[in-house]
């Protein structure tokens, strides 16, 4: 079953995909962040599994020099709702620091989020911002650009085979007409998100961008089971410090590697 919405953005709204991940943060600070589409209008429970999670991104420049992004995270998500997620952070080797553990965990029945740095034994605590009161299935932020600029088609696929799960397929394309920018020629867009419908969560996202090349999320190793209760509580080895809530001064510092950071 396919249905075809074409949206004219008269701004760059921010809409969220209504399928409870690991956290995430909007935006195209790295391959992470460019995803865009891991926000969630509220904790889904009684799904709980746990999985690896990779980022990858590739970007040609004009003069053919190819940069290249991976990373590799585990997630959990328990039946409460809760996530975790676990990155392994290498720093640069003229930092002489070694390599240590970011988790961070999402605690929607506490209402708090901790980022956890392993080399420090501190965890940041934050609120959590209340849900949205709705949202859109499938839509994510479209590139940036001025205001008026993209015109977006979307295709919704259901009942997609994708890793072993039955997902639904959002593809989305956003088009910049030739002329709008100073461009010669229309500049496309392509994000297509694969949604479990088991889950409610992306098992893969994929965009694609000339200007700013490729980037892909997927899940791999996915268990469907409850994972271990400690994984979702700061250990009492760590000290808390509390944080200046939400997206604000207290994640100074206390992001993800590469601006990766999610939620």
């Amino acid at each position: 079953m396919k249905k075809t919405i074409i949206v004219c953005f008269a701004g760059l709204f921010v809409l969220t995909l209504s399928a409870q991940g690991p956290a995430s943060r909007r935006g195209f600070g790295g391959p992470r962040a460019q995803m865009g589409a891991r926000l969630s209008s509220g904790p889904v429970t009684g799904a709980p599994y746990s999985a690896t999670e990779t980022f990858t991104s590739q970007q040609t420049l004009a003069n053919g020099t190819q940069i290249s992004h991976s990373q590799t995270s585990s997630v959990y998500r328990d039946g409460q709702g809760r996530t975790c997620t676990q990155t392994t952070v290498t720093p640069p080797a003229s930092s002489g620091k070694q390599p240590f553990t970011q988790t961070t965990i999402v605690d929607p029945v506490a209402g708090y989020r901790y980022v956890l740095n392993s080399s420090t034994m501190t965890a940041i605590q934050m609120p959590l911002p209340k849900a949205p009161t709705s949202t859109t299935s499938g839509t994510t932020t479209p590139p940036p650009g001025r205001t008026g600029e993209a015109q977006a088609t979307t295709t919704t696929t259901t009942g997609v085979n994708l890793n072993g799960f039955t997902t639904n397929e959002t593809v989305t394309t956003w088009t910049i007409p030739a002329g709008t920018i100073g461009n010669s020629q229309p500049i496309q867009s392509v994000r297509t998100v694969w949604v479990s419908t088991a889950l409610q969560v992306p098992i893969q996202i994929t965009t694609s961008d000339p200007r700013r090349g490729t980037t892909e999320m997927e899940l791999t190793n996915i268990v469907q089971a409850e994972p271990a209760a400690s994984l979702f509580v700061v250990p009492s080895n760590y000290t808390i410090k509390t944080g200046g809530g939400f997206g604000g001064q207290a994640m100074r510092g206390h992001a993800m590697p590469g601006a990766w950071n999610r939620q």
